[in-house]
């Protein structure tokens, strides 16, 4: 299923940088994905195979309205194909050429209590620095993580976490029985 997603993600990619709307169609797509994951019924109509080809496009075409024709078409080709359950590595996929293209990191940042908002961007503001790119800054609180900071970079993990401290302790502890 990750082939199928790559390779439909970099066509539609291709596409969308070739009429210059890569904005545009990372948008629209992102609300078709989160409809779809928003709407259960939605998702079975567009998921399942007791619906025909015909009657899923009839549904698209009530359901998305003011898209851009290369994203109909696109999604159209993926009811055609039968590739719809797709949709959301697709997008996954898209937004990561996308985030490349255009330079951003996407950043997450975790700690156990809310963080002042100047701090966040002091972060955010010295990764940028360090990588030369644009962040895409987000953060959330996860009282899982008890105190300490879990930074997420890309794909890289920087666990400050003190439950990770914790669970290392452990580890270390029961090795040495």
């Amino acid at each position: 299923m990750e082939e199928i997603a790559e390779v439909y993600g970099r066509s539609l990619f291709a596409v969308a940088q070739e009429h210059e709307k890569l904005d545009e169609i990372r948008e629209q797509l992102a609300q078709f994905a989160d409809a779809l994951q928003d709407n259960r019924d939605l998702a079975i109509f567009f998921f399942s195979p007791y619906f025909s080809t015909p009657e899923k496009k009839d549904g698209l075409t009530k359901t998305v309205q003011d898209a851009d024709p290369t994203l109909i078409n696109f999604l159209e080709l993926l009811i055609e194909k039968h590739r719809m359950p797709a949709v959301f590595r697709i997008r996954r996929y898209y937004d990561g050429l996308w985030e490349k293209e255009n330079k951003v990191l996407p950043v997450q940042i975790s700690t156990a209590t809310t963080l002042d908002d100047a701090i966040v961007k002091q972060i955010g503001d010295r990764i940028a620095k360090d990588t030369g790119q644009r962040i895409e800054l987000t953060a959330d609180v996860n009282p899982d993580i008890l105190g300490g900071i879990v930074l997420r970079v890309g794909n890289s993990i920087l666990d400050g976490s003190i439950r990770n401290r914790l669970d290392n302790l452990r580890k270390h502890v029961a090795r040495g029985a």
